[in-house]
């Protein structure tokens, strides 16, 4: 596994978000977590990022533990995030935003690769490189917060909620990506509450449920769980 959780727990004071959950990410494929709010799934993200103190278990990227690690040690090992709610410097450009992206970065042929890398695939930043980035569209905004975490180049990028707040035809277009970036080779795990959409992009899914690991399987295995259609995907997907 690339990436390990191993009974992984995790505190808000008193108040446990996350209890005893494994799980494993395979290097080159799409894991997604699925929950209803408030079942752990971006705590879980930023437990992963070092953004919040684990409390017990263990983390273990490519076989270094990094359960104590610095969030900027985690992001020059090769795990960056897009944050839920994007997150984006709002008084930046877009330039400035990407740039910031690969703020832990020294070789600079590598980084203009990646800044054409993330033009590529998106387009509409090319289009708007010196707008400020806080005067953007929602979908535009989402779109600079994932390009961001690809300036690292990392080779797990954990996103979170890429579809949040997005009109239907952007969330295909935000999906079609997210494939296109997995199929480039970095390796995602994906925070979705569209958890239609995120078990057709899984090739491994897992369901939390209030701060617990309840299920697990492939995502054609979780989509077709009666279960998981009744409570995530209104009886069908």
């Amino acid at each position: 596994m690339l990436l390990e959780v191993e009974g992984l727990c995790v505190n808000y004071g008193h108040i446990e978000a996350i209890r005893d959950i494994s799980f494993g990410v395979e290097e080159g494929t799409v894991t997604t977590l699925i929950g209803a709010n408030g079942a752990g799934k971006t705590t879980t993200l930023k437990t992963l990022s070092g953004l919040r103190k684990v409390r017990a278990g263990k983390v273990t990227f490519d076989g270094t533990d990094i359960t104590d690690m610095s969030p900027e040690k985690r992001v020059k090992l090769g795990l960056s995030q897009s944050p839920e709610g994007r997150g984006i410097f709002p008084g930046m450009t877009v330039r400035e935003n990407l740039d910031m992206g690969g703020f832990v970065r020294r070789d600079k042929a590598g980084l203009a690769a990646d800044l054409d890398r993330v033009m590529a695939l998106f387009p509409r930043l090319s289009e708007r490189i010196s707008q400020v980035a806080g005067t953007m569209s929602g979908g535009e905004q989402q779109m600079l917060a994932i390009g961001r975490a690809l300036m690292a180049r990392p080779r797990v990028v954990l996103l979170d909620e890429p579809s949040m707040g997005l009109a239907p035809k952007l969330i295909q277009q935000i999906f079609a990506i997210i494939k296109e970036i997995n199929e480039q080779g970095t390796t995602v795990l994906l925070v979705e509450q569209n958890a239609a959409q995120a078990l057709k992009a899984a090739d491994q899914a897992h369901v939390l449920e209030t701060g617990e690991l309840v299920r697990s399987g492939t995502g054609a295995e979780l989509a077709g769980d009666p279960s998981v259609r009744a409570a995530y995907l209104g009886g069908d997907i």
